[in-house]
């Protein structure tokens, strides 16, 4: 699946016209990745019985607004970092007003990559909807502004969750609720919505875990950048030992709740054990 879809994520950004911001933009997107949150949206479609296939627009929107993020989030202005996926960061690369204009391409093309689909008129605004929501100034960018302000300040423990959620938690739900949405299993959905976001708290507190244990070699990223940038984290609030622990307790739950979803297989679980299980 992971190759049928680097293939289509390839040729859904390919066909726009040349030009730097696209070469800045395809350099992102098609840096190695773990595509995480296209593949659990086509794992849950073949979960249902679904042709997985019928998702992949829906999979590659995500994936270009995960993308943009990063080359944002990279930006001197807000973590500025080096590297990304094993290379140089988009406005290493490139230049810092080409990373932006690449994000912003991005994030404009996904939400043209849905309503290009041949799914019904329905499900495409459906799709939209729950994409510009978590994406947007009551999900992933609320997230972010509050991860900045919170630099240099000690923040509680609900707080730090707050943004975790915000800034991985929605976005990740998003794949799984728009699965659902793809396949009309509008039932499910506000339990995908709590598997999601609990998985967005799980993988956020093992970057925090990966940070101060892994190289950057190891990581594809700079290692140790919260603690550069002065961020409260799972470790800053718990220690590793406990973090770790936390980490475990949240993907166990995750696990559980996913047993209360009738499915025909187990493709997410199996990409949720991988995520519980990653290092880097």
């Amino acid at each position: 699946m992971k190759l049928t879809f680097e293939e289509y994520l390839y040729e859904s950004f390919g066909p726009l016209t040349d030009s730097r911001i696209k070469e800045s933009a395809m350099y992102s997107l098609m840096a190695p990745g773990k595509r995480i949150r296209p593949l659990l949206l086509l794992a849950v479609l073949k979960d249902y019985g679904c042709n997985p296939e019928i998702g992949l627009d829906a999979a590659a929107a995500l994936e270009m607004v995960h993308t943009y993020s990063l080359i944002h989030d990279d930006l001197p202005a807000m973590d500025d970092d080096d590297y990304r996926r094993g290379r140089l960061t988009n406005h290493k690369m490139f230049d810092e007003a080409t990373a932006i204009l690449a994000g912003d391409a991005l994030l404009t093309q996904a939400f043209a990559q849905i309503v290009s689909s041949q799914l019904s008129g329905d499900i495409k605004i459906q799709l939209i909807g729950e994409l510009a929501d978590s994406a947007g100034g009551e999900g992933m960018i609320l997230g972010q502004i509050r991860d900045i302000e919170a630099e240099d300040q000690a923040i509680g423990w609900d707080q730090l969750l707050m943004i975790y959620l915000l800034k991985t938690g929605k976005l990740l739900a998003t794949a799984l609720v728009m699965g659902a949405i793809i396949a009309r299993r509008s039932s499910d959905v506000a339990l995908w919505r709590r598997i999601g976001e609990n998985l967005g708290l799980a993988f956020q507190i093992q970057d925090d875990i990966l940070d101060v244990t892994k190289s950057t070699e190891e990581l594809g990223k700079t290692a140790n950048s919260d603690i550069v940038n002065h961020k409260s984290t799972a470790i800053t609030h718990l220690g590793l030992k406990a973090a770790k622990e936390k980490m475990i307790l949240i993907y166990q739950d995750v696990l559980d709740d996913l047993k209360e979803i009738s499915l025909n297989g187990s493709e997410v679980r199996n990409i949720i054990e991988l995520c519980s299980n990653r290092q880097i």
